[in-house]
């Protein structure tokens, strides 16, 4: 698989993903996460014109899941609560992964794809998305505590420190 920066005219592809994203959590139990729309159009163009957009395409040139990655603070994870982070160092985000649900192994591409690129990264899920708790615990995330995002909701916080001189094969 190949992660590229989302293109303007991905979009339409884009927005299709995280339509399917948001009927398989509801489908899975994660009822109230990415409510009213969100992601929005107008947030995810955003995110292509900073630079923060990408997508995961297959061989064929498919784009089969899409992510925000930004390397540096995020104001929503400055104060955790019933934890703390794993270190203050530099770090990367990720938010807003999805999948088109058509191949498997699209969310390990992405999360290694970001590892490459920096070895302390930050996520935060909903309570309820227990698909996306065990993704990030199985590649090596830890629990660290609760953020509120900007609408007020909580979301629990992870982090994963690969030191320098692991690989990504050693996660």
């Amino acid at each position: 698989m190949r992660i590229s920066a989302t293109e303007p005219k991905d979009l339409p592809i884009v927005m299709n993903i995280y339509d399917y994203a948001r009927t398989f959590m509801r489908a899975n139990g994660n009822t109230t996460q990415w409510m009213d729309g969100y992601p929005s159009e107008t947030l995810i163009r955003q995110e292509i014109e900073d630079g923060h957009s990408f997508v995961c395409t297959d061989e064929q040139g498919e784009i089969l899941g899409t992510f925000c990655f930004i390397l540096g603070e995020d104001p929503t994870y400055q104060h955790i609560y019933d934890g703390a982070w794993l270190n203050d160092e530099p770090y990367g985000v990720i938010h807003r992964m999805a999948t088109s649900g058509k191949q498997r192994g699209v969310s390990e591409a992405c999360l290694d794809w970001c590892f490459q690129r920096c070895g302390n990264i930050r996520v935060d899920t909903h309570r309820d998305n227990k698909v996306m708790q065990h993704i990030l615990t199985k590649h090596g995330f830890q629990r660290c505590g609760i953020i509120y995002v900007k609408n007020g909701t909580e979301r629990i916080a992870y982090q994963v420190y690969l030191p320098p001189s692991m690989s990504v094969e050693g996660k």
